[in-house]
């Protein structure tokens, strides 16, 4: 089975929870994901407690929804599609009219057939999200309203896995954990994210450590912050925000705040080599936790490798993100293989400086071809090439630019020249 597919099965067990910025729902995707990525701990912060500028906020359960039209048909079920109420709606029982319902629904008129994600998290209010198409089919009468929820004093709760390397220095990954049923806005990235985990954690050896985080979006990424802030400051050197990542239809890069952090650099140099007309934003179009993990005093090296980016395709925050039309296996393994190349590339890079002086003997050492082909002359301009900016000052992603080969191009070289002595890898550049 491919990684794609793979992907595909964890997102459609997924895809009937309901998820929020706190409650079960969060809490039963994270025990499947540990599935996945085993040593995922559980972590819960209690409502009411401060975080930085915002406060904890109470926990939302809802256990059934719906609306009973006058001729007795059941309308508007949550247990049909989730997205059918406003997250954190209050609880209701009550009849009305239709005109007074109509305050309480929400619809996409340029969309008719969709039903859209709708939140009230920070304002109590119930609410019910319905396709155009069915809400243009209403009738006057008498309509049964009715939402089974609760908010309590409970926790909100993400997710934490901590994988050692060689170094204490840390490669931060972060994806969210808090809407329903959507395909590339939710589930594309803790998916693709808990196969990247379980990747690292299939490797031998790793030069970095990893903290790879679940939590619910904006409040999750703010509380996590407001704990471990002067620890990630102290460790993290690079990482991801990791969102939108399960389509076919483009690759995208959105940069850090400061835009020239190692993730920036890996990001740009794997999509301009897999998908040279990948969409680069800027700072100014962010929208996701790169905005907490990249704030101000915080300044994170957080970038983020997308397949299409959130708000740009036409199913964003609606139904019709779904995990036929919209993300699929191809998809969500074009995503992760992106990821993958960009971590890959950080572990690897050094700053390479050759051992001898003009240009090494390759023949004597067997890493010279006896037969001259098309691709062995190839191989061997790459191969002097890389030796011939292999002076300490230059990163192995700059060295590859220069080449115009992808960085995973020089690594079996980079080994072979290493093994024989030829090259030594600086963990920092030379001062000129």
């Amino acid at each position: 089975m491919t990684i794609g597919r793979e992907i595909h099965q964890l997102a459609t067990r997924l895809w009937g929870i309901n998820r929020s910025i706190t409650g079960d729902g969060v809490r039963e995707t994270l025990r499947i994901l540990n599935e996945i990525a085993p040593g995922l701990g559980i972590h819960e912060i209690p409502s009411g407690t401060k975080v930085f500028d915002w406060v904890v906020p109470k926990e939302w359960k809802i256990r059934d929804a719906y609306i009973i039209d006058p001729a007795g048909r059941k309308i508007c079920d949550f247990k049909s599609n989730n997205l059918h109420v406003v997250g954190y709606s209050t609880p209701v029982k009550a009849k009305m009219s239709l005109g007074e319902l109509e305050a309480h629904l929400y619809s996409l008129p340029d969309q008719p057939t969709a039903i859209p994600y709708v939140t009230s998290y920070y304002k109590e209010r119930w609410g019910f999200c319905i396709a155009q198409s069915e809400r243009d089919a209403l009738v006057d009468g008498e309509y049964e309203v009715f939402i089974d929820s609760e908010l309590f004093d409970g926790a909100l709760t993400y997710g934490e896995l901590l994988i050692g390397g060689d170094s204490e220095e840390e490669i931060f990954i972060s994806t969210y954990v808090c809407h329903p049923s959507m395909a590339n806005n939710e589930l594309s990235g803790p998916t693709v994210t808990a196969h990247i985990a379980k990747w690292l954690l299939e490797k031998p050896s790793r030069k970095f450590s990893y903290r790879i985080v679940f939590v619910p979006e904006t409040i999750g990424s703010i509380s996590y912050l407001s704990r471990n802030l002067d620890l990630l400051k102290s460790k993290v050197v690079a990482g991801f925000n990791v969102t939108c990542i399960g389509d076919d239809r483009a690759y995208s890069y959105l940069p850090s705040r400061n835009g020239k952090t190692i993730s920036d650099i890996a990001a740009k140099h794997v999509l301009a080599n897999i998908h040279a007309d990948y969409k680069a934003y800027t700072w100014g179009d962010r929208g996701s936790d790169e905005r907490q993990y990249c704030a101000p005093g915080v300044d994170l090296p957080i970038a983020s490798i997308m397949r299409t980016k959130y708000g740009r395709y036409p199913e964003y925050h609606t139904s019709l993100d779904n995990l036929i039309d919209v993300v699929t296996p191809e998809g969500l393994e074009g995503g992760y293989n992106a990821l993958k190349l960009a971590i890959e590339a950080i572990e690897r890079n050094r700053y390479p400086r050759t051992t001898v002086l003009c240009e090494p003997q390759l023949g004597k050492r067997g890493l010279y071809p006896t037969l001259s082909t098309k691709s062995s002359g190839a191989e061997v301009r790459l191969m002097m090439d890389l030796i011939t900016w292999s002076d300490g000052t230059k990163s192995l992603f700059e060295i590859a630019d220069l080449c115009g080969a992808p960085v995973w191009d020089l690594y079996p070289i980079l080994d072979k020249l290493s093994e024989h002595g030829l090259l030594e890898l600086l963990d920092a550049p030379l001062e000129v």
